[in-house]
């Protein structure tokens, strides 16, 4: 039976860690929430995931999998597989168009759509992206067993990765031309035992080889990069939420409650921070669930 679109309370563009931790706060308070996601969680390519209390070292497919089935498990709560193509204000509300034709409408609106990574152009990464080749120490510095740790220069951002990544290991950092370090950035280097590797990479082999275009291979246990990043949905830009700059790339501006610009658009995950993990990304959706019932009972 097909329910009335006008009976949303809530939609929730985003059915990862941040969408799913929203949508269960609004259905735990009786309200109808829709589920609109692609399926396309940016933890995909990673074989466990850490640093989220209760859930360390499994799965993220694991993770989801049963998140989806907690959240679904309420009567209140639709999914639908797809994407949101379209968003608009509508009738003191928002309406919302996928790219597979249906069309929704809501009271309150929350985007948690994610983050696109762009890859450094170096051959090889693609292929080892979530697996010897990662963007957090947090997530992944540990596994590495203090062993060799390669940090891949992509700009100016790459120094952050290089001057942490000593607490998890022997710590490489590869210049690949992109990013030169000035005198007090290398005096900071040295301070911290990172090794300072010049050179353009021509590409990475095996579980985590640097082959430079010299000729010469260094043989890490796990490499790091920084990407660039960009949200994963167009809606914000539509509604004209207000973005900010961040290190990687543009995210959605929000408050302490989660809230965009765009009243009764609250937003969460990493399409909402410059930086994230599962364990941040479910906090903040609570809080932006939490936060969507309010404006749902007070206006």
């Amino acid at each position: 039976m097909h329910i009335p679109t006008n009976l949303n309370d809530a939609i929730v563009i985003g059915g990862s860690y941040a969408g799913l931790s929203a949508a269960m706060q609004l259905a735990r308070a009786r309200r109808r929430v829709l589920v609109i996601d692609a399926g396309v969680r940016r933890n995909r390519f990673a074989a466990t995931s850490h640093g989220f209390l209760g859930q360390d070292g499994r799965s993220p497919d694991a993770i989801a999998a049963e998140s989806k089935a907690q959240v679904m498990a309420y009567p209140n709560v639709r999914w639908i597989d797809g994407t949101a193509a379209n968003a608009e204000t509508r009738d003191g509300g928002f309406r919302v168009t996928t790219e597979e034709g249906a069309l929704e409408h809501a009271s309150v609106l929350i985007i948690a759509s994610g983050v696109v990574d762009e890859l450094p152009a170096i051959n090889g990464l693609a292929e080892r992206w979530g697996t010897s080749v990662f963007h957090c120490p947090y997530c992944h510095g540990y596994e590495l067993n203090e062993g060799r740790i390669g940090v891949l220069a992509s700009s100016a951002i790459s120094i952050h990765h290089a001057l942490m990544l000593p607490d998890w290991g022997q710590t490489t950092f590869f210049l690949n031309d992109t990013f030169v370090p000035d005198e007090a950035q290398r005096a900071a280097l040295a301070a911290r035992g990172t090794v300072v590797e010049a050179g353009a990479i021509a590409q990475l082999e095996d579980t985590a080889t640097v082959v430079l275009r010299n000729g010469r291979r260094l043989v890490m246990d796990g490499l790091f990069t920084a990407t660039r990043t960009r949200i994963g949905s167009a809606v914000p830009e539509q509604l004209g939420c207000a973005l900010e700059d961040g290190p990687t790339g543009a995210f959605i501006r929000t408050d302490g409650m989660q809230a965009t610009s765009v009243p009764g658009v609250f937003a969460c995950g990493d399409a909402a921070r410059a930086a994230g993990n599962v364990a941040i990304s479910v906090g903040a959706g609570a809080m932006a669930g939490a936060a969507a019932h309010r404006t749902l009972m007070f206006g």
